[in-house]
C-alpha cells in the first residue's frame, strides 16, 4: 500500500515549479517553521552501516550508506522507545539539531494496531499511547521540533477491524497534546495513489487537524513530487493547511511496488520550500536503506539493508 521521481534537481523543472505555485492565505513560510532547515540526525543506522561496511572493504555499499547518513532526515520513535530511553533519544536528537542550528524532525509510530499487523506490526495499548505522547510533548517542549504523526494510520483506518480501537480519538489527542507543547505537527495523509482526498480530509479533521500545522504525504512511498503536490493542493483547498512531502525514495517515481521496490531511487535532497505556498518542505521522512519488511530480498522492517541502499543510490 505504501509506495519514490527521477532525481529532481531542486525542483528546477518547470512542471514541478508550476505545481508548487499553490494558492495560499498569508502564513509563515517554510523557513519560519523549519528554522535552519531540517537537521541531520546523529547515531543513525546509516552512519553505523557506513563505518562497518568500510571496515569490511565493501566500498560501494559504504559510500551509499555514507551518502544517506549525510542528509537531513527524520527520527522515528515508537513503542521500542519508552520511559527513560524515549526521553534520552528525544533529548539527544533535539540537542544535536540545536547544535546544528536546524530543526529536528520526529516521526511518531506507536499507534495501537500499527500497520494492521503486517510488516511493521506493533503499537501501544490506548492508555499507554496517550501517556507516551505526553512524554514526547513534555520532553520536546520549547525545542521547536516538527513531528510527523503516525504514518499510514489514517490511510489504513477501517481496514483492520479489531486492532484499531478509537483511532480518530487517539490521533486527535496526540495532535492536541503535541501541538499544545509548541511543536509543529503534521498528521499523515497517506499518498496520492491511496485514499481519495475527499475521504482523507474528513479523516484528518476527525483526527485533530485543527490543532496541526498540516499533513504529511508520501511517507515511505515512491510517488512523484508532482503527484504529491497535486494531492496536497486538493487536501488544502478545503482545509487551508500546509504539507510536507517525503521525497527520500521517489527519484524514479511509482514503479509498481511499495515494499522494498527494486526500481526505487533516492529522491532529491531535502529542503525547505520558502515561496509561501502550501508546501512547507520536501523531507526525507523515511530513511533510505532501512527495509520496509520481509519483501523483495529485504530484512525485517526498519533494519539496515546494505544491498537495497546501494540500489537506491545508483
Amino acid at each position: 500500500m505504501r509506495t519514490t521521481t527521477r532525481l529532481l534537481p531542486l525542483l528546477a523543472g518547470a512542471a514541478v515549479a508550476a505545481a508548487l505555485a499553490l494558492p495560499s492565505p498569508a502564513a509563515a513560510a517554510g523557513s519560519e517553521v523549519f528554522p535552519g532547515g531540517p537537521a541531520v540526525p546523529v547515531g543513525t543506522s546509516a552512519e553505523r552501516a557506513a563505518q562497518q561496511l568500510r571496515a569490511e572493504g565493501r566500498t560501494i555499499e559504504a559510500d551509499a550508506a555514507a551518502r544517506i547518513a549525510a542528509q537531513p532526515s527524520a527520527v522515528w520513535i515508537g513503542d521500542w522507545l519508552q520511559g527513560d530511553a524515549l526521553v534520552a533519544e528525544l533529548r539527544r536528537q533535539s540537542d544535536a539539531a540545536a547544535a546544528q542550528g536546524r530543526t529536528a524532525v520526529f516521526v511518531t509510530y506507536a499507534i495501537p494496531g500499527r500497520d494492521c499487523g503486517n510488516h511493521s506490526a506493533g503499537g501501544l495499548p490506548p492508555e499507554r499511547y496517550r501517556a507516551w505522547n505526553r512524554t514526547v510533548a513534555d520532553t520536546l517542549r520549547g525545542t521547536g521540533a516538527a513531528v510527523i504523526v503516525e504514518p499510514d494510520a489514517l490511510a489504513l483506518q477501517g481496514t483492520c477491524p479489531g486492532l484499531e480501537g478509537d483511532r480518530s480519538g487517539l490521533l486527535y489527542d496526540a495532535s492536541r497534546t503535541l501541538s499544545g507543547a509548541g511543536l509543529t505537527v503534521y498528521l499523515d495523509a497517506g499518498h496520492s495513489g491511496w485514499v481519495p482526498a475527499e475521504t482523507m480530509i474528513q479523516r484528518l479533521r476527525a483526527a485533530g487537524l485543527e490543532f496541526a500545522r498540516g499533513f504529511s504525504t508520501n511517507v515511505s512511498n515512491h510517488r512523484s513530487t508532482e503527484a504529491e503536490v497535486a494531492y496536497a493542493e486538493r487536501l488544502r483547498a478545503t482545509s487551508g493547511k500546509h504539507a510536507v512531502i517525503d521525497v527520500s525514495r521517489n527519484g524514479a517515481g511509482w514503479t509498481g511496488d511499495w515494499c522494498n521496490d527494486p526500481g526505487a531511487r533516492l529522491g532529491e535532497a531535502p529542503r525547505v520550500v520558502d515561496d509561501r505556498t502550501g508546501v512547507d518542505a520536501l523531507l526525507w521522512i523515511k530513511r533510505p536503506g532501512e527495509s520496509d519488511g520481509w519483501c523483495n530480498g529485504g530484512p525485517g522492517a526498519g533494519q539496515w539493508w546494505a544491498e537495497g541502499a546501494a540500489a537506491l543510490a545508483r
